[in-house]
């Protein structure tokens, strides 16, 4: 699985506009493709062509001019902000675009997708991103016997693990990296944000007893104002967490979460599956995906 830290990617928009019929790029006339067969594979074809290929550069348009009013992109990793990049001792920020992943959030984001599917993408997309946050974590040589002979393998050794959702919405993470680890302890931190001035407020708490001797993956779907997530940190290392055993896992990150996690504790790494444009007035993440607790729990 890929990941993107630190440092970023752009990607390339190309606009093709709709043909008239005669070869241009996006040309779907209304003759169809004729095919005939090529050797003597009975399934393999190449199309007869019945016109010269165009230039590939002279009939595209200027991609900019000939788009219509804008809507808001996919986000992309590399138009997270440069001043939050490189800043002296920022955490390390690993946003992953890993082809399942991506394709999995595309659908969450989609309003029209219920509770029982948004339910099942979050629980796979949790487990993608588990095997990224989980990439370091140390092996050690061990001898197995298999029906065959005697051999060598390697096996995780040293660490345990914790996983602790922020409720509700972090439950919806739980299953996904459960199924995937299903030796680790699972802890609950309960914060809901104030819609007044957006700052987290404990309900509850309760984690392991021995945090110190494990990595924490803190899951959290939505990383916004950034308040709940530095209150659970904070709750983490009160009860014997250490910044650098403690990843938070989101499936959409914004700017200004980013930044305040890093004012909070720079030793905490992130991982996301993307980062958005920014917050409203409202302080939900933009283009997002809308609230994932009352998406996963079917609520208003």
């Amino acid at each position: 699985m890929s990941s993107v830290t630190q440092t970023f990617g752009t990607f390339v928009l190309l606009v093709y506009r709709k043909g008239t019929g005669d070869g241009q790029p996006g040309d779907h006339g209304q003759q169809q493709d004729q095919f005939q067969s090529s050797g003597t594979h009975p399934t393999l074809f190449r199309p007869r062509l019945q016109h010269p290929l165009p230039s590939p550069i002279s009939h595209l348009p200027s991609p900019i001019s000939h788009l219509p009013s804008p809507i808001s992109r996919p986000p992309s990793p590399g138009r997270f902000p440069r001043s939050l990049r490189e800043q002296p001792g920022a955490m390390a920020l690993h946003v992953l675009e890993h082809p399942l992943i991506q394709h999995k959030l595309t659908w969450l984001r989609d309003q029209s997708t219920g509770a029982k599917e948004f339910r099942s993408l979050v629980e796979e997309i949790a487990t993608l991103m588990a095997y990224e946050a989980t990439r370091q974590l140390p092996l050690e040589e061990v001898e197995v016997n298999t029906p065959l002979q005697k051999t060598l393998g390697r096996a995780i050794v040293g660490k345990k693990l914790a996983l602790v959702p922020i409720l509700r919405a972090g439950l919806g993470m739980v299953e996904g990296i459960i199924r995937l680890i299903p030796h680790a302890k699972v802890g609950h931190i309960g914060l809901y944000r104030d819609h007044v001035t957006l700052q987290p407020v404990e309900y509850y708490c309760k984690v392991p007893e021995d945090l110190s001797e494990r990595d924490v993956l803190l899951l959290d779907p939505m990383l916004a104002t950034g308040g709940s997530a530095a209150a659970a940190v904070n709750f983490l290392k009160a009860r014997g967490a250490r910044s650098k055993s403690i990843k938070l896992l989101c499936l959409l990150a914004s700017p200004e979460g980013i930044e305040a996690m890093r004012k909070n504790d720079p030793e905490v790494d992130i991982f996301t599956a993307s980062v958005d444009d920014g917050l409203n007035e409202k302080g939900y993440i933009m283009p997002g995906l809308g609230d994932a607790g009352d998406r996963l729990f079917g609520t208003k």
